[in-house]
C-alpha cells in the first residue's frame, strides 16, 4: 500500500525546456493533475525559439494549480540540460529533486509512486521511472540506464514490449534522468551534473559517481511516464546526439571509473570504437562520431583534474561498482 500523502517528504521538481513546443504545455498539465502535488515547480527555458516559454508562461498563469507552486526561468542562452539542471537544484529546498523532459507526461500517480519508494527505500538515493513510449503505449521507452566496461550505456528493454517481469521493483543501475527522482544532499555531494556534458550520458555519469560514493538505485514500475524522447534534439540517432553520447561516454570512464575499470573498459573500447565507427558511417553520421571523439581527447586534461577529486571521495569498493554494471541491466 502507499504510504500516508502527509509522510511523503518534500520534492520539487525541474523541467528544462528548449523548443519543446506543445509537448512542454502536455508535460505542465501532467504535473498540475498529480494526485501528490510538489511543493514546488521549477521550469528552465533554454533559450526556446519557438514560442513554446511565452506557452508556458501563459499556461501557469491560466492553471491554479500551477500559478501557486511554479517559477519560470528564462535564461538568455542555451545552458544545455546539465547546467540548467543544476541550477534548479541549487534553488531547491526540499529533500528531494524530480526531473522531468519537456517530452515526459507522467500519470497522475508518477510522483507519489516516486515518493513512496523514497520512503520505503531509504538506502536508494536515486529512482527511476517506468517509461513507456508515447506513440505505443506498450512498447517500453526504458526502465534505467545499464552501462557496461565498453563505455556504452542504453535503457533497460527500450523497444520491446511490456512483459510481467517488468513491474517488478528493482536495483538499477541507475535511473533516466528524462524522469527521475534524486535525493538532493546525495546529488550536491557528488557534484551534480557534470555541465561540461551539455546534454547526453549526463545522467549515466551521475548515477556512477552516486555509486562511488556508496549510493544505490531503484526502478518504481508504478511511476509511468509516456516519453516522445529527442524532442529537442530531434530524435535519438541524430548527428548531435551521436556526438555529445560518444564524447561524454570516454569522459564518463576516465574521470571515474576505478583505475581497474578504467584500464579493463580503455582494452574494451578500442574495438567498440571501430564497429561504432562503421555503424555511423553507414547512417551518415561518421562527422559527428569522429568529432566527438576528437574533442573527447582534446578535454582529457581537464576530464583528468575531475578524476582526481572523483577517486578520493570514491568510498564504494572496486567489486561493487563492477557487479553493478551489466548485471543490473
Amino acid at each position: 500500500m502507499p504510504s500516508c500523502d502527509d509522510a511523503l517528504p518534500t520534492v520539487t521538481v525541474i523541467v528544462v525546456n528548449h523548443d519543446g513546443g506543445g509537448h512542454v504545455l502536455r508535460c505542465l498539465a501532467c504535473l498540475a493533475a498529480q494526485t501528490h502535488l510538489p511543493e514546488a515547480i521549477t521550469v528552465f527555458d533554454n533559450a526556446s525559439t519557438d514560442g513554446s516559454a511565452e506557452a508556458c508562461e501563459r499556461a501557469i498563469a491560466a492553471c491554479p494549480a500551477l500559478a501557486a507552486r511554479t517559477r519560470l526561468v528564462r535564461l538568455a542562452a542555451n545552458e544545455g540540460f546539465a547546467a540548467a539542471n543544476n541550477r534548479g537544484i541549487a534553488m531547491a529546498d526540499t529533500e528531494y529533486v524530480a526531473l522531468l523532459n519537456p517530452d515526459a507526461f507522467p500519470d497522475p500517480g508518477w510522483l507519489a509512486a516516486l515518493l513512496d519508494a523514497a520512503v520505503r527505500h531509504p538506502a536508494c538515493a536515486a529512482f527511476g521511472s517506468r517509461q513507456m513510449r508515447a506513440d505505443c503505449g506498450d512498447v517500453i521507452d526504458g526502465l534505467g540506464d545499464c552501462y557496461s566496461l565498453t563505455g556504452l550505456a542504453w535503457r533497460r528493454g527500450h523497444g520491446r514490449r511490456l512483459a510481467p517481469s517488468d513491474l517488478q521493483p528493482r536495483e538499477i543501475f541507475a535511473p533516466c534522468a528524462a524522469a527521475a527522482l534524486y535525493r538532493r544532499a546525495a546529488v550536491a555531494e557528488a557534484g551534480g551534473f557534470d555541465e561540461d556534458f551539455f546534454c547526453y550520458f549526463e545522467d549515466v555519469d551521475l548515477g556512477l559517481r552516486l555509486r562511488l560514493a556508496g549510493q544505490r538505485a531503484w526502478y518504481v514500475p508504478d511511476a509511468v511516464v509516456a516519453h516522445v524522447g529527442g524532442a529537442s534534439s530531434g530524435g535519438g540517432r541524430t548527428a548531435t546526439a551521436t556526438y555529445y553520447g560518444h564524447r561524454n561516454l570516454v569522459w564518463t570512464a576516465v574521470k571515474s571509473l576505478p583505475g581497474p575499470l578504467l584500464f579493463a573498459s580503455l582494452l574494451a573500447q578500442f574495438p567498440q570504437t571501430i564497429l561504432t565507427f562503421v555503424l555511423c558511417l553507414a547512417r551518415g553520421q561518421a562527422r559527428a562520431f569522429a568529432t566527438g571523439k576528437w574533442d573527447a581527447l582534446q578535454g582529457l586534461a581537464r576530464c583528468l583534474r575531475k578524476r582526481a577529486a572523483v577517486q578520493r571521495s570514491r568510498r564504494a569498493s572496486v567489486w561493487s561498482i563492477w557487479t553493478s554494471f551489466d548485471s543490473l541491466g
